[in-house]
């Protein structure tokens, strides 16, 4: 179970994760040893998962940033699976989830262009045999970043 202390630590290393337990210890009003024990029990107990750095789209070449939804005309576990496999090794599908309603799958993707996007789309996924349609919706302007979870 989280205490307060817990949730703060856990609030602060989602917004800066290189905090040292020195700082941590400042923030908390813990020791450095305390906060330290604390980030290693959370992350002993699959509360931190991993640590890693966001990176700048824009500045990695990726201006084209779209959701696409796409449904399966059959819905048996092999085509599942199929279709997981690819969405695996495709690195532009950065994120994936399955959905209730219309779309069976909603993939969040980061491509060079509109041309690497018509090429996923026509190419790679419409071609799948378990894949019977796919819409996409192109983001034009991200006012709100990927917020750290509430804890």
């Amino acid at each position: 179970m989280l205490d307060d202390i817990d949730k703060r630590l856990l609030a602060v290393l989602q917004k800066n994760a290189h905090l040292t337990a020195q700082e941590l210890s400042e923030l908390l009003n813990l020791s450095p040893s305390q906060a330290g024990r604390r980030r290693q029990r959370l992350e002993a107990e699959g509360y931190i998962v991993n640590y890693a750095a966001r990176l700048d789209p824009k500045r990695l070449g990726l201006s084209v940033q779209a959701f696409v939804q796409v449904q399966l005309g059959t819905h048996g576990p092999d085509q599942a699976r199929g279709f997981a496999r690819l969405i695996g090794l495709r690195p532009e599908i950065i994120s994936a989830w399955t959905l209730t309603g219309d779309a069976d799958y909603l993939l969040r993707v980061y491509c060079t262009d509109l041309t690497a996007l018509n090429a996923l789309i026509h190419d790679i996924l419409l071609p799948h045999p378990a894949v019977s349609r796919v819409q996409s919706q192109i983001v034009m302007d991200q006012f709100k970043q990927d917020a750290p979870l509430p804890t």
